[in-house]
């Protein structure tokens, strides 16, 4: 059974959000088309609460984008995104989500980041997802979504871990920095992981 991980389609990634990932809107029209093609569909939402310890915002003196070591984990600072009950952290509202069974929520815990769908960066907890997936006889995950080199990158990681067949779908994503995507796709297919063009899944019959 394959299953579409749409992962952060949300206001704040789009642009003007908070945290915009260029070109990010032009994701969801092929999101969209993709997911009938798919017999399961889940979502994530970036959740955080405010004075999240990954915001800039939470440590003086310090900038956006500036790494500091977080309770012993290399930590990017943002720009405060993706607030619990916020419009930035709703999906877009272009998404389409009738198809989608489930929402996961991460990044709730205030001392630790949550790039992946499946743990938090430090694998502390575990969202749930794996254990969700199997359940419902997933063996291949198929990863869209922002960001490319970081939430998209690290869940296509944790899903390669968890023993599924996993591929990114390459034009159903878009990166904050063209380098770092580019070192992540290749860490991805050295580690198992497939890259596929939208195309040769939409020629998959629909599911039921």
């Amino acid at each position: 059974m394959k299953a579409l991980l749409l992962i952060d389609i949300q206001n704040d990634f789009l642009p003007g959000g908070r945290l915009a990932v260029p070109a990010g809107d032009t994701i969801i029209p092929l999101v969209n088309e993709l997911q009938p093609h798919f017999d399961l569909v889940v979502a994530t939402q970036d959740w955080h609460p405010a004075g999240h310890e990954s915001f800039a915002s939470s440590h003086a003196g310090r900038s956006q984008y500036e790494q500091i070591d977080l309770h012993g984990l290399p930590q990017v600072l943002w720009p405060d995104h993706c607030t619990q009950a916020s419009d930035g952290a709703e999906l877009a509202p272009a998404l389409r989500t009738e198809r989608i069974e489930a929402i996961f929520r991460k990044g709730m815990n205030p001392e630790i980041d949550s790039y992946s769908a499946f743990f938090d960066n430090g694998h502390r907890k575990s969202t749930g997802l794996a254990g969700y997936l199997r359940g419902r006889g997933v063996t291949e995950v198929f990863v869209a979504g922002l960001a490319a080199d970081y939430c998209v990158y690290y869940s296509a990681l944790d899903a390669l871990a968890a023993g599924f067949a996993t591929t990114v779908v390459t034009d159903a994503t878009r990166a904050i920095s063209a380098e770092g995507w580019a070192t992540a796709q290749a860490d991805l297919q050295a580690k198992g992981a497939h890259l596929a063009a939208s195309p040769s899944l939409l020629s998959m019959p629909a599911a039921s």
